[in-house]
């Protein structure tokens, strides 16, 4: 019996908050010294913003470590593999001079089909303002047939029998729904069939036993990273449902997403915003509401200000959610946080961070589930800002007092210890913090 080598690391990238903390930088990092890295849930409905010296990137569903020549990129099984997206952003890669990535698709995924963007449109449509914000690139619709075990597996795409028997029920079930619900032309099983065998013959070379290939590679020994989308409140379970994703975002899930046992997932580095932003619908409660206050941050946040790296929607504001970044790290297991964007907030005299919620008269230091956090409102402490740029800065001993005192105050809020702290948008701008 082959046992796991002790040489041999799992450690998993998440998020803690509503998504765009700044995880492909974190990723892209700790890539050079990985062998293998492993997008396990979501799909390409957000990315992740890269910054080397090939140039700038924004990533959906290749993992951010795919910058490597000794990295092996792998798409789990929990991912919603858009597989022209994937082929797409491939050949982008070539095109601007990176060498052609490793990647493997495990044979488990399932294919995302252009119905499914179509149905997340129609639905957005129909519920008007009652809508989710989705960024309508078919996840839910995706993730509801998944389960609805009318999903089409990857393995599935090079068996026409299974292939034909499958189109030919999904054709029947959707087709009453685009009739009489959005009033939308009805899929065509013949054009269906001819979309999976391109398809096929696009994703053939990638695809593997994903779950076989890393038991193997733990048993060598080799150093796995596990690379999540979005944060810990876009969960399907634990977020603020129903303005979530359709997948879990939890480190928990890798194993699962991923094919590899729980236990093997040793390290959980959360990362975390020096602010907070959000993308699409749902409950805030730091929100920056004075328009010019909150453009003033989006200008200056990010690597190149806060829009989405899918949709360019600009990210709704907010100061540090101690509350919601303290639940992020619990629910992730956090072993330890990553601090970014930490750089942007050098302009402000003073800075609010949310200390606690009032809810009822109340104040409260719990996350609450989303029927109370919509009556939450926020309770500051303001601390001092300290009024000056700190890029280039390689040294935690170096930062300004108040800089550092911001740091340490998130820290205790947090109750995980800050390793990382990135403070500007390229992979050498990071302090290192025992």
């Amino acid at each position: 019996m082959q046992h796991r080598n002790e040489d041999s690391m799992v450690t998993a990238i998440v998020g803690a908050n509503w998504g765009d903390e700044g995880k492909g930088k974190i990723t892209d990092m700790l890539g050079e010294k990985s062998d293998i890295i492993v997008r396990f849930q979501g799909g390409s409905n957000a990315g992740h913003t890269i910054i080397n010296d090939y140039g700038k990137f924004a990533l959906h569903l290749l993992p951010s470590g795919v910058f490597y020549d000794h990295t092996t990129s792998v798409i789990g099984n929990g991912v919603a593999l858009n597989i022209p997206y994937l082929f797409r952003e491939i050949q982008g890669l070539i095109e601007k001079g990176v060498p052609r990535p490793k990647v493997l698709v495990s044979d488990r995924a399932q294919v995302l089909m252009p119905y499914h963007i179509l149905f997340d449109e129609y639905e957005e449509e129909r519920l008007g303002k009652a809508s989710f914000g989705s960024t309508k690139s078919g996840i839910a619709p995706f993730f509801s047939d998944k389960y609805a075990k009318i999903g089409i597996q990857v393995s599935e795409l090079f068996d026409e029998e299974v292939l034909k028997e499958k189109v030919s029920r999904i054709c029947q079930q959707k087709n009453v729904i685009l009739k009489h619900l959005y009033h939308k032309p009805e899929l065509q099983e013949k054009e269906l069939l001819e979309t999976l065998k391109e398809y096929r013959d696009m994703v053939e070379p990638y695809v593997c036993d994903v779950s076989a290939f890393l038991r193997q590679a733990l048993r060598d020994g080799k150093r796995i990273l596990l690379e999540g989308q979005l944060g810990s409140l876009k969960d399907t379970d634990h977020g603020i449902y129903p303005m979530v994703t359709s997948s879990s975002t939890l480190a928990a899930y890798g194993a699962i997403g991923a094919g590899i046992p729980p236990y093997e997932i040793r390290q959980i580095v959360t990362v975390v915003k020096a602010y907070s932003s959000a993308v699409g619908a749902g409950e805030f409660v730091s929100e920056i509401l004075d328009e010019k206050e909150a453009e003033e941050l989006r200008k200056r946040g990010g690597d190149s200000g806060e829009y989405g790296a899918t949709t360019g929607r600009p990210r709704r504001m907010g100061w540090f959610d101690a509350v919601a970044s303290r639940y992020g790290c619990q629910i992730q297991g956090a072993t330890e946080a990553a601090l970014t964007v930490l750089d942007c907030l050098g302009y402000l005299k003073e800075i609010p961070v949310c200390v606690g919620y009032e809810i009822d008269g109340e104040v409260v230091k719990d996350f609450p589930v989303t029927a109370r956090l919509k009556k939450a409102k926020p309770v500051y402490e303001v601390l001092p800002g300290w009024e000056c740029d700190i890029r280039g800065i390689k040294e935690y001993s170096q930062l300004p007092e108040n800089c550092r005192k911001y740091v340490e105050f998130i820290e205790k809020e947090i109750g995980v210890p800050i390793t990382m702290i990135s403070n500007g948008p390229k992979r050498s701008e990071i302090i290192y913090r025992k």
